[in-house]
């Protein structure tokens, strides 16, 4: 992702006379990692191991939640929410509060980017701009919106009415549930912590087993900076068991889950028994669209970021790329020529472009399709094996790979791989690109290349997407809202209307016909909460 439109490079820090393949440094060392339920560790009889995926070495533990601790966790929330511990205090009290966390954060990027790379893969580069760097500046948007959200308001047409006085207020859920995946858990666990705990709701996160340490630590930050007990609470477990009662808990009332698709049809009919408001971001397929007048230079350098960085496993990943067939034999040769200039190596080490992926299953069933796409007529013009990497024998790696000869029927072409692989597609016209590009399942992200913004424009409003770029990609502002058409998701995260989904709707009417004149002034007065 980037903030704004402004990228990080994925290319070398180094020379170009790749592909380079750095040695392993040093991993962490093992610690054991507690669940954070109602302000306290809590530990568990049964553990996971935490591998680090470019080596496949053990360098944590972490607890192993059950149904129980969802129950606990629930309870503790129920409770918290009841007694108005947070939900009771002001908008500007809790803004406070989480301002003062969004400071923590920025100043332990260093350490939050480290954690998290150390169980999920990211490099050091990336994890520092992304997965940590984008914490604090996305907290304190939640925390902005908590003081400047509209919780009451008045829709009476002036001057005074006579009759009646409406208003119309926003008030918490109750306890909600944030649901997070193991590729950016601390930023999108955020796009949900943050506008829950902002409304005034009590949120309990399931986090994934891999990929725990970051909003473990978050929940701790939080606890110091004085959000109640039982505000905040973090359960990992396995998610049929774990995720499915969090998901159906008849005192939970707001589900956040990011993850695939399969999982997110589940959520919605684990959550439709007691009809909770779900919000739900999924799988994408992204198309980019490179137009005949595109500036190749631009347009390379993009298309392998968006589709390379952290090693493809980001849903919006720009996975499709389509070309004009006059152009395709210089684009893929621009392509490939990058590619092989591309570092692989130590995920610490800030000169490696792209580390492993979360794991071997996740490695071989990238192989798996690219081998399909093989068997079905298309053609690897580069990568599609596992590289030679001395010190990373066990870790999970596999090739920044580009496929040709791809059509848009083939399963690489519709299946979300979460690797680094770009299969190329070729159109003959501009209506034949829109085409192809809408035609799959989901419409998370999508992308167009071309020196005529105008002409860019007209095609990305085409497009059949939440986001369309336009000569970038991964620009993922806080200020704007983030979702999917389809099967990429229902609902939006971040941007100004965040708190929506995390509050409900009332509808006050009171009835002035026999009130004197200071009864009318009175109840014209914002509420507490506004």
């Amino acid at each position: 992702m980037a903030e704004n439109g402004r990228q990080v490079s994925l290319l070398p820090l180094v020379g170009p006379e790749g592909p380079a393949y750095g040695r392993a440094m040093s991993t962490v060392s093992v610690t054991h990692h507690p669940l954070f339920v109602d302000g306290r560790h809590v530990d568990t009889a049964e553990r996971y191991d935490l591998r680090d995926p470019a080596t496949g070495e053990v360098v944590g533990t972490l607890a192993k939640g059950t149904v129980a601790d969802v129950d606990t966790a629930v309870e503790a929330a129920r409770r918290s929410f009841a007694a108005g511990v947070w939900a009771g205090r002001t908008p500007a009290e809790r803004s406070a509060v989480l301002s003062r966390i969004a400071g923590r954060l920025a100043a332990e990027v260093d350490d939050l980017a480290r954690l998290e790379g150390s169980v999920n893969g990211a490099t050091i580069r990336q994890a520092t701009a992304f997965h940590a760097g984008f914490a604090a500046p996305h907290l304190q948007h939640f925390a902005d919106l908590a003081a400047s959200y509209a919780f009451e308001r008045v829709i009476d047409t002036p001057p005074v009415p006579t009759l009646s006085t409406n208003r119309i207020i926003r008030e918490p859920i109750g306890v909600c549930a944030a649901i997070v995946p193991w590729n950016f858990p601390l930023v999108l666990g955020i796009w949900k912590i943050g506008p829950a705990l902002a409304a005034g709701n009590s949120v309990v996160v399931k986090v994934d087993e891999r990929a725990p340490l970051t909003l473990l630590r978050l929940a701790e930050i939080a606890h110091e900076e004085g959000v109640p007990d039982g505000v905040l609470s973090v359960v990992a477990g396995p998610g049929p068991e774990v995720g499915a009662r969090l998901a159906s808990h008849p005192d939970v009332g707001k589900v956040g889950f990011t993850g695939s698709t399969v999982v997110g049809r589940e959520i919605m009919r684990l959550g439709s028994g007691t009809v909770k408001h779900v919000t739900l971001e999924l799988g994408g397929k992204g198309p980019a669209i490179v137009l005949d007048d595109a500036d190749l230079d631009m347009a390379v350098e993009g298309i392998l970021f968006g589709c390379m960085l952290f090693s493809g496993q980001m849903c919006e990943s720009g996975t499709r790329l389509l070309v004009p067939a006059a152009g395709r034999d210089e684009i893929v040769g621009r392509l490939v020529e990058r590619v092989r200039a591309l570092r692989l190596g130590d995920p610490r080490d800030p000169a490696t472009d792209v580390g492993p992926v979360i794991s071997v299953a996740q490695r071989d069933r990238a192989l798996h399709l690219i081998g399909r796409a093989v068997d079905a007529g298309a053609t690897v013009a580069v990568g599609g094996g596992i590289p030679e990497l001395p010190g990373f024998e066990g870790g999970s790696w596999i090739e920044p790979t580009i496929v040709t000869g791809v059509t848009n029927d083939m399963e690489l072409a519709q299946v979300e791989v979460f690797g680094p692989v770009l299969a190329v597609l070729t159109y003959e016209s501009e209506d034949e690109a829109v085409g192809i590009a809408n035609d799959s399942d989901f419409g998370l992200a999508a992308g167009v290349w071309s020196r005529d913004l105008r002409r860019a424009g007209e095609i990305g409003r085409r497009l059949r997407a939440g986001t369309v770029w336009v000569n970038t990609w991964h620009g993922v502002d806080n200020n704007a809202p983030f979702g999917g058409y389809g099967q990429s998701g229902v609902g939006r995260e971040i941007g100004p209307d965040a708190l929506d989904a995390y509050t409900e709707t009332k509808h006050l009417h009171v009835d002035l016909s026999r009130s004197a004149g200071e009864q009318i002034f009175a109840l014209l007065q914002p509420g507490p909460g506004a």
